[in-house]
């Protein structure tokens, strides 16, 4: 008789958690009420964030979302009745212990399984971005942003790369099918290239004018990280590994940035959001630091979350110091580096100073999902 092998099924991405498995104080997020710089704790933006989720769970999109999600128990309805609970327990919540509290009685924990099935999570973050740039090409304007082209969708398979759209130099883009697709001119080759990392900007003009641009598509190429192929490369070690150190690394070796740039075939693409604020990938704003990207063919998209990692807080002296968070988040947005279940972004604002914060996280965690009681 014949043996026909049969595949294990697949470990679903999120595992229930009893909530007194987890450690004291790990619900417990103290920024909801803490005063920081002068401010107080920014439960007002984390209620804002819920309304944002609570937005997109009444669209078409979210009811298409959840209809093959893969967990058993885990449905737009649940979400939305999950959402609208946690924001009356924030409101009426007199303290962090309060809270945590009261969202162990009435809520389960969802665990992700992570990146080593033991719920072992790497954390990034991501920012928008604020260059400066001119609406026409100069001298030291050179580096263009592109608009999405009209037939994107219609282009042959498979898509051309990032050096057959603007050249191995970053500058032959207005030969060929891009031209006339620029948006805005970068004096940073790096810079723009960031701009796509990240996926959207809040443009300093130099005629004194902002412009907001926000993500409009991408070629149908994987992204592929730089920054890990110059460790391959042993240009620095993974520990190394920054946003920072890529920057100095480039700043040292511009030339190095032909030979890299090109690496990662992926080009995203943008388009004028008029002063909107940056949007994820659900089509409603995301919050600095109570939104999170993550891999929507896993996760539960506009859903309440809970994040335990590292994140970096500038000191008194202005330098980074990482600490210790327990942070609600909510699942906004998603990312073409952000795969699998081991892998979080969270997004830190906008400016120099969420630039600088985002640039350095790195740091493993853990990432729970909450959904109320059946």
């Amino acid at each position: 008789m014949t043996m026909v092998a049969v595949s294990p099924p697949a470990q679903l991405p999120l595992q229930l958690m009893p909530a007194q498995n987890l450690p004291a104080g790990w619900a417990t997020d103290q920024q909801l009420w803490r005063r920081a710089n002068g401010k107080k704790g920014d439960y007002k933006a984390i209620l804002s964030a819920i309304d944002d989720s609570l937005t997109y769970l009444a669209t078409d999109k979210a009811i298409k979302d959840y209809q093959n999600y893969p967990v058993p128990g885990i449905s737009r309805d649940r979400v939305i009745r999950s959402l609208r609970r946690f924001r009356q327990l924030v409101i009426q919540a007199k303290s962090p212990a309060a809270l945590e509290k009261a969202v162990k009685k009435e809520f389960q924990f969802y665990q992700s399984i992570g990146k080593d099935q033991k719920g072992t999570v790497d954390f990034t973050g991501y920012y928008e971005a604020t260059p400066t740039a001119s609406r026409t090409r100069t001298a030291v304007y050179r580096y263009p942003l592109y608009k999405a082209p009209s037939d994107l969708k219609e282009w042959p398979k498979p898509h051309p790369t990032r050096a057959d759209l603007e050249g191995i130099d970053g500058l032959q883009g207005s030969k060929g099918r891009l031209k006339g697709l620029e948006l805005v001119w970068l004096s940073d080759r790096l810079q723009a290239f960031l701009v796509q990392v990240q996926g959207s900007a809040r443009i300093k003009l130099v005629d004194g004018a902002e412009m907001t641009l926000g993500y409009a598509g991408k070629t149908a190429h994987p992204y592929t990280s730089i920054g890990k192929a110059l460790v391959q490369d042993g240009k620095f070690s993974l520990d190394q590994l920054s946003l920072p150190t890529l920057i100095d690394y480039f700043a040292a070796h511009p030339q190095e940035l032909d030979r890299y740039l090109p690496q990662n075939k992926s080009f995203v693409f943008f388009a004028e959001t008029f002063g909107s604020p940056p949007i994820g990938s659900l089509g409603v704003p995301v919050t600095a630091e109570r939104s999170i990207a993550t891999d929507k063919s896993l996760m539960p998209p506009g859903a309440l979350a809970l994040i335990r990692t590292q994140i970096p807080y500038f000191n008194q002296g202005q330098a980074l110091e990482m600490q210790e968070v327990s942070r609600y988040v909510l699942d906004h947005d998603t990312g073409s580096a952000i795969k699998g279940p081991g892998r979080v972004d969270l997004f830190m604002g906008t400016g120099s100073q969420a630039e600088a914060r985002a640039g350095v996280i790195k740091h493993p965690g853990q990432l729970y999902y909450l959904l109320l009681k059946p």
